[in-house]
C-alpha cells in the first residue's frame, strides 16, 4: 500500500527555521515592506478588516499596517526565534490590533478578509501547494481576498525558495479563485525586477477538485 504523505513529512520544520534567524541566513528579508504590497495597502480604505500573514519572517508588512493605523491583524510563523523578536519589536501593539501566533499555518482557525502572501508560498514545499489553495480558501471571508508576490522563475539550487511560472499558479489557483489579477510586478526591488507577480485573488463560494 502506498504510504499517504503527511504535511509534517514535507514541510521544513520548526528547527531548520529557527536555525536560519539565529544564524541570519534570510537572504529573501528585503529588510522594509515590499513595494508591490506597500503600493496596494496604500489604497486600502477600510482599516478594520482583519489581515492574516502567514510565514510574517520580519514582519515589515505588519508594522506598515499598524503604522497606517490597521486594526486587525494576524501574524503567524513556525519560528519562535523570529515570534519572539517581532514581540518585542511590536510590543506596543500586542493584543491592540495586533496578534502573533507561533505555530503551524496549516493548523490555524479563523476567519479573515485579507491574507498578504509575502514569501511564505515560496518556502513551502511544492507538493503542499494544493494544499495551501485549500488552507487559504478556508481561511478566507466569502468576500475575502488571497493578495501578494510570487516568484515569477525558477531557481537552479534546492529551495527554498521555490520557484514557479504565471501558467503553473493560474493551473493550481483558478479552480478555487477567481483570478483578479496575476501579472507581473511593475514595482518590485531591483534584484527582483521581472521576476515577480502581483496576485489578487478571490475565492470562489465552492472548492474545485484536487
Amino acid at each position: 500500500m502506498k504510504k499517504e504523505v503527511s504535511i509534517t513529512d514535507l514541510s521544513l520544520d520548526a528547527d531548520f527555521w529557527n536555525n536560519r534567524y539565529q544564524t541570519a541566513q534570510t537572504g529573501w528579508d528585503l529588510g522594509t515592506v515590499s513595494p508591490p504590497l506597500k503600493a496596494y495597502i496604500d489604497q486600502l480604505t477600510n482599516k478594520s478588516i482583519s489581515i492574516l500573514i502567514p510565514g510574517c519572517g520580519n514582519a515589515y508588512e505588519a508594522e506598515y499596517l499598524l503604522e497606517q493605523g490597521f486594526s486587525a491583524i494576524t501574524l503567524v510563523d513556525i519560528s519562535e526565534t523570529i515570534t519572539k523578536q517581532i514581540k518585542e519589536k511590536l510590543s506596543n501593539w500586542l493584543d491592540n490590533g495586533l496578534t502573533i501566533i507561533t505555530g503551524d499555518f496549516f493548523e490555524l482557525s479563523g476567519s479573515y478578509d485579507l491574507i498578504l502572501e509575502q514569501t511564505f508560498f515560496c518556502a513551502l514545499d511544492p507538493l503542499l501547494r494544493e494544499k495551501y489553495v485549500k488552507k487559504v480558501h478556508d481561511l478566507l471571508n466569502p468576500n475575502g481576498k488571497l493578495v501578494g508576490v510570487l516568484f515569477n522563475r525558477n531557481f537552479e539550487q534546492q529551495g527554498p525558495p521555490f520557484g514557479g511560472t504565471k501558467e503553473e499558479y493560474k493551473t493550481l489557483f483558478e479552480a478555487n479563485f477567481e483570478l483578479k489579477t496575476i501579472n507581473e510586478c511593475y514595482n518590485s526591488v531591483k534584484p527582483r525586477a521581472g521576476s515577480e507577480l502581483f496576485i489578487n485573488l478571490s475565492p470562489k463560494s465552492s472548492l474545485g477538485d484536487f
